[in-house]
């Protein structure tokens, strides 16, 4: 169960929870979280994703440069698996994605950005880069993770930094928000790792999946089998393995789904979210604010994928 909660904690917004609310210094948390602005969606998120890189090739364009935008999977299958899946029709198509998974990975070793590059001349490789990246015109950006209080950099410049201001605006506030944002899960990882209600419907998901003869703690465990199975059974077993993962995702959205395992971690994280410190209620309205910015121009930029 610990080893459940951890992966549980270990990804941030698993619920979208940590984008609707955080302390604020106001003795109503619901008011709290009904003036800070939503969460995006995921297809949200994506169009923004897709949007910076086709900023980013019309400016490699403009440096005689071609940058190949990464559009491969549609939609659907784009849509991430969490921590709580209980998509039932999209397990039935992909399982927990294990097809999708490599197929992208096939794509990273064979990228056809990577490709270009390398066939090009070394000046010109040496120019493409600094195009891209800004060479020795870089711009440091850093940020401080709630919690621990490290120190986090990132250097920016070149089309990826005008990509980026074109979005967000500031890049050295986005990076910043952003880093507080998504790390604050680390600041009641602990909490929601004892939490007793989070638990037992943890543990009602596992009897649920033992009455459909499968016998796992918990989601994590069950995603774990699955990679070791599929590595297992290796490339000539590649059709029993899928079929192993459709059956047992199939099941674990289900299970989610009869024991609101979805609903139950989202209340959950709120309550502990509800309990920060105040001061990371700025960081968060304007790391959403800088999102739906973000994605009002995307929408001008580039179609949502099909």
């Amino acid at each position: 169960m610990r080893r459940a909660l951890a992966a549980l904690c270990a990804v941030a917004a698993v619920t979208g929870v940590v984008a609707t609310g955080c302390g604020t210094g106001t003795d109503d948390p619901a008011a709290a979280r009904r003036d800070r602005p939503g969460p995006l969606t995921w297809q949200q998120e994506l169009r923004i994703e897709d949007a910076q890189q086709r900023l980013t090739a019309r400016c490699m364009e403009r440096h005689g440069f071609t940058y190949a935008e990464d559009r491969a999977l549609t939609l659907r299958e784009s849509m991430p698996v969490r921590y709580v899946q209980d998509d039932v029709a999209w397990a039935e198509a992909y399982g927990y994605g294990g097809r999708i998974e490599a197929r992208q990975e096939r794509r990273r070793l064979h990228h056809p950005i990577a490709a270009y590059r390398q066939g090009l001349s070394a000046a010109r490789r040496a120019a493409f880069d600094e195009a891209l990246d800004g060479g020795d015109r870089f711009q440091v950006l850093s940020a401080t993770l709630p919690g621990s209080g490290r120190e986090v950099r990132k250097r920016l410049g070149g089309c990826t930094a005008e990509a980026e201001k074109a979005l967000y605006g500031d890049p050295g506030t986005w990076f910043r928000v952003s880093k507080t944002a998504t790390g604050l899960n680390a600041l009641y990882a602990d909490d929601l790792r004892r939490d007793r209600q989070l638990a037992r419907a943890v543990a009602a998901w596992s009897r649920c999946m033992k009455k459909a003869g499968l016998s796992y703690p918990d989601p994590q465990a069950a995603r774990d089998a699955v990679r070791e199975n599929t590595a297992r059974l290796g490339t000539a077993g590649a059709g029993r393995a899928f079929a192993t993962e459709q059956a047992t995702a199939v099941a674990d959205a289900r299970c989610a789904r009869a024991t609101s395992l979805r609903s139950v971690a989202a209340a959950r994280e709120t309550s502990y979210v509800d309990r920060l410190p105040g001061r990371y209620g700025e960081a968060l309205d304007t790391y959403r604010r800088l999102q739906r910015q973000a994605y009002d121009r995307a929408v001008r930029i580039v179609p949502q994928r099909a």
